[in-house]
């Protein structure tokens, strides 16, 4: 009798499971870097998400690996940045995972720079500018002010893929929404430190948050937009008047850090390692957090003076 029980059990949940409709985690979404992994796990908890890149990897040379292209087949969303910041790997990925719906032109690929309008575009481009991307710096999702657009829209995106979800997104938009405009407003108080702090960065990465703090890139280590530092180019750094009025070399997480060194070795400047995007650890593991991080950072040094060498929790040393 119990034997027959545990039968009759056994099919009732079987039948209720074939009844039952598709766990959320069912939506698979690609995310070409992990800021807009962050946004859409803030929209959809739940997501089976994979992420192309990493806060210690240059998100403009990537290789598209057996395993994202099938990621790319499988999903049924892909989130990049757009404006040719994928340009050297994202349309061979797309092309070799043949997914009908995730292409351009399709709603199954969003990208963020397409919702927003870009610093700097330039109406004519060529190699002797280096990587210059003609719509625009692409790095803007360290913008506190085009971030709540860009969610809006991921959310309106994700609704049409998942219509079953739409109100749930809606929901989840609204408090994520509600949690970025106090931190917004605790970053613009603490921006009032940072007027006219002056800083040497490498590449554009923290240029969006920069110019929204009123912290100005004085000075480059690439000669031109991609390019390596060279021997020479660091020298007339060194020899820029411009030098007098910089507090600080900011560069990337997943930058060689000797070019900085080299000009923190002979000008007494400290440098600031810090990530270009989230690490999904503390204390970087969302883009709020990254922004306080970031903000802290620069408020610390303002304040303090030169507070010595910054090394975020995770950081890998260049050999």
């Amino acid at each position: 009798m119990a034997s027959r029980r545990h039968l009759i059990t056994l099919g009732l949940t079987a039948l209720l499971a074939l009844g039952s409709p598709p766990a959320a985690a069912g939506l698979r979404v690609f995310a070409c870097e992990p800021e807009w992994a962050d946004l859409v796990r803030k929209l959809v908890p739940d997501a089976a998400l994979t992420t192309a890149t990493t806060a210690w990897q240059d998100p403009h040379y990537i290789e598209a690996r057996p395993s994202l292209i099938a990621a790319m087949r499988n999903a049924d969303l892909a989130v990049c940045t757009g404006a040719s910041l994928e340009a050297g790997w994202l349309p061979a990925l797309l092309s070799r995972a043949a997914n009908r719906t995730v292409r351009p032109g399709q709603p199954g690929l969003f990208l963020a720079a397409d919702q927003v309008t870009l610093y700097q575009p330039h109406d004519h481009v060529d190699r002797s500018l280096g990587d210059v991307h003609p719509e625009g710096d692409p790095h803007l999702h360290l913008d506190p002010d085009k971030l709540p657009r860009i969610a809006a829209a991921l959310a309106e995106r994700l609704a049409v893929i998942a219509p079953e979800r739409a109100l749930d997104i809606q929901r989840n938009l609204l408090q994520w929404r509600v949690q970025w405009n106090l931190k917004r407003g605790q970053w613009r108080r603490l921006a009032r430190t940072l007027d006219g702090m002056a800083v040497v960065v490498q590449h554009s990465n923290f240029g969006y948050l920069l110019r929204w703090l009123g912290v100005e890139a004085t000075l480059d280590l690439e000669p031109n937009p991609g390019l390596p530092p060279t021997a020479a180019h660091l020298n007339r750094v060194l020899r820029s008047a411009q030098l007098d009025r910089v507090q600080a070399i900011l560069i990337g997480s997943y930058q060689d850090r000797r070019p900085a060194d080299w000009l923190a070795e002979r000008s007494g400047l400290p440098v600031l390692v810090l990530p270009g995007t989230v690490t999904e650890e503390p204390p970087f593991e969302d883009l709020a957090a990254l922004i306080d991080r970031l903000v802290e950072t620069l408020v610390a040094h303002r304040q303090a003076g030169q507070p010595g060498d910054v090394r975020p929790m995770g950081q890998r040393d260049a050999d």
